[in-house]
């Protein structure tokens, strides 16, 4: 299995060279030239480690089964999620309704990116081995919320790792920016700039395609590489978790072996949303993926009109992993769709870049509304799909699953179809607790870590360790800079 990039049809790398690269020289993305056929029947009794050994290794040709063995037990194993279940699935569906929950936020930061980044220092690491003649990786990361803590914990004190996550200073949580300016580790530093999380997303790549400052770096030793959904090494193990879901509900006897489901998936980055397309490219049954937004509905817009504009107006929400108007990971959708046209995809992202907008052809845009269904809920909405959910189904959703449930509501009012749902939940509601509160029309306390334990005894939920731990950690980073200052920042902190 080797890998393309989506803006050069003459380039050709390993998985590894992917892994450890992160993003193509031109700026392109690494995809897999094939798609492997998964026999789920071979899947249906093994474990989620078993479950993530089956898909990795077809896709991880350069890796022996001893290494991908290895890196999928370090990661899902030895107690790192709760009841060392990665991704249980709830089912609310007790009042007739096909509708069950992914929980994916049961790991070390209490959101989806640990089921990622809990395994992506083991790839990387032996990436760099086989690649890279010993080269330090200098990791960058943006994030909006949950990527930036995942990776910090993933990569805090990896040998031949140095790390620097970059957040927007005033588009997180409280809680999600207590989780990364305390986290522990020799080997990390965090970084808030003055702008949102596209700034960030912005200057993180202009680092990565620098050639000047890729080669003053190379000088001491060091590459640079991400951690980011950009990176397949990031997208490869969330395709695991809708395989694992389907055959815990064939498992549950909610489903049989063989029938449809949809996924329905609270979107920013396209990451999450496109691994389940890569599990239907390798054979699961989905019928229609929801692509579910806030207001920052870029991506509704798109899949309604086939037109991608980021010139609008952007929202901080109570949702703030969603508030992207750049959604890296659809360049790699739109390369699959296109034909795998790279001259014709360039054009797009170039267009994208220089005037902020750009428009698939009309066959490209009937092959993105044949498979994906786009919808959005505002805050208001939101904060009401928590308060119903609750009172209904007995459910507590963070905010951003709780898009997904609201969006999902509108596709099954708007389209009847009752196929099985699998919504994936991508956070603990206690790293929302200010915005979940809301929905429960209460006077709230002003310290997060109150809310949170007013939202425990409204809810009768338990608040999940890690965040409890937070309370007593000493705050480590308090570092800003502009957008524009970003390189600056990296070669001073690295000391190159």
């Amino acid at each position: 299995m080797n890998y393309n990039s989506t803006r050069n049809a003459a380039l050709q790398v390993t998985a590894a060279q992917a892994i450890a690269q992160g993003i193509s020289e031109e700026g392109g993305l690494f995809v897999p030239q094939s798609f492997p056929k998964a026999d789920l029947n071979d899947m249906l009794g093994l474990d989620y480690i078993g479950r993530a050994e089956y898909v990795l290794s077809r896709f991880l040709t350069d890796f022996t089964p001893e290494e991908i063995k290895a890196c999928a037990g370090s990661a899902y194993g030895d107690g790192k999620f709760d009841d060392n279940t990665p991704a249980p699935v709830v089912s609310l569906d007790k009042h007739g309704e096909n509708k069950h929950i992914l929980e994916l936020w049961h790991g070390p930061t209490c959101a989806f990116k640990d089921m990622a980044l809990q395994i992506l220092p083991h790839l990387l690491t032996r990436s760099l081995k086989k690649t890279a003649d010993g080269k330090t990786a200098v990791i960058l990361v943006a994030t909006s919320g949950d990527t930036g803590k995942a990776a910090l914990e993933g990569f805090k004190d990896v040998a031949g790792t140095e790390m620097i996550v970059f957040y927007p200073e005033n588009g997180v949580s409280p809680m999600q920016k207590r989780q990364m300016n305390t986290q522990e580790g020799e080997n990390v530093c965090v970084c808030a700039i003055h702008g949102n999380f596209d700034d960030a997303q912005t200057g993180v790549k202009k680092i990565f395609t620098d050639p000047a400052l890729k080669a003053e770096f190379a000088q001491h030793n060091k590459m640079f590489s991400s951690a980011n959904s950009i990176n397949w090494g990031r997208l490869l193990p969330q395709i695991v978790y809708y395989f694992s879901a389907y055959l815990d509900l064939v498992n549950a006897k909610k489903i049989k072996m063989g029938d449809a489901i949809n996924v329905v998936v609270p979107t920013g980055n396209f990451g999450n949303i496109l691994a389940s397309y890569y599990a239907k490219r390798m054979g699961l049954p989905v019928h229609k993926f929801i692509c579910a937004s806030n207001s920052n509905n870029v991506l509704t817009d798109f899949i309604r009109t086939g037109t991608y504009d980021k010139k609008r107006a952007f929202y901080t929400t109570i949702s703030p992993s969603m508030d992207i108007l750049v959604s890296s990971n659809l360049e790699r959708l739109l390369y699959h769709l296109c034909g795998e046209d790279t001259e014709k995809l360039t054009g797009w992202m170039n267009a994208l870049q220089s005037g902020g907008a750009y428009t698939v052809d009309a066959a490209t845009a009937d092959a993105v509304r044949a498979l994906f269904y786009g919808g959005c809920c505002d805050d208001k909405e939101t904060v009401e799909v928590i308060r119903n959910t609750f009172e209904k189904d007995g459910y507590l959703c963070d905010t951003h699953t709780a898009v997904a449930v609201g969006v999902y509501e509108q596709y099954l009012k708007e389209t009847g179809d009752n196929t099985p749902a699998v919504i994936a939940s991508t956070a603990s509601p206690y790293k929302f607790p200010d915005s979940v509160l809301d929905a429960f029309d209460c006077e709230k306390p002003a310290d997060p870590f109150a809310e949170a334990e007013l939202l425990a005894k409204l809810s009768n939920t338990k608040i999940p360790a890690p965040i409890t731990a937070l309370r007593t950690k000493p705050v480590r980073f308090e570092n800003t800079c502009a957008a524009a200052d970003m390189a600056d920042f990296v070669r001073e902190t690295v000391r190159v």
